[in-house]
């Protein structure tokens, strides 16, 4: 079992006036991968919040943090600036399957700032705020994440296949 929280950033969500779309979209996905939400925020797109919060949720034994919202140009778009700020180490290769992959959707996925990384035991990923987007970035990157968690948990003994 995979023990996962979820951040949806979302000034608007934050304040109940949008339905968080794309943190339901990450709960059916990652129950593929035996993973059962530990911990769920919806939070306004406030760098420190957002820091917070994924440092509470770390806290709490989380193995994977799944973020949605805030990848993005705007100036309100500081989940990737929030998360490097926490983690101790990059994976860029799941940050870049995803937007190799959504660029064959779209040429704005070129326009992403999502990044991925690890702090203490837990993975955390950044991906986009809608829940289309959200579905196809995940699904690239899900058949890696439990082999990710069991490497950060040092319960594998040999990688080569």
């Amino acid at each position: 079992m995979i023990k996962v929280g979820v951040i949806t950033a979302s000034d608007r969500g934050a304040k109940g006036e949008r339905e968080d779309k794309s943190g339901e979209v990450i709960k059916e996905l990652v129950a593929q991968i035996d993973g059962e939400i530990a911990a769920y925020q919806v939070v306004p797109d406030v760098k420190l919040i957002i820091k917070s919060e994924i440092l509470a949720m770390v806290s709490q034994g989380v193995d994977l943090i799944l973020t949605t919202g805030g990848t993005g140009l705007g100036p309100r778009d500081v989940t990737p600036d929030a998360t490097l700020e926490v983690i101790d180490k990059e994976v860029p290769g799941l940050a870049e399957a995803m937007r190799m992959e959504s660029l064959k959707v779209t040429n704005r996925a070129m326009l992403s700032r999502a990044v991925a990384g690890v702090v203490e035991e837990t993975l955390i990923v950044n991906l986009p705020g809608s829940p289309k987007a959200v579905s196809e970035c995940l699904e690239v990157i899900l058949p890696a994440l439990p082999h990710a968690v069991e490497l950060l948990k040092d319960e594998v003994e040999d990688c080569a296949r």
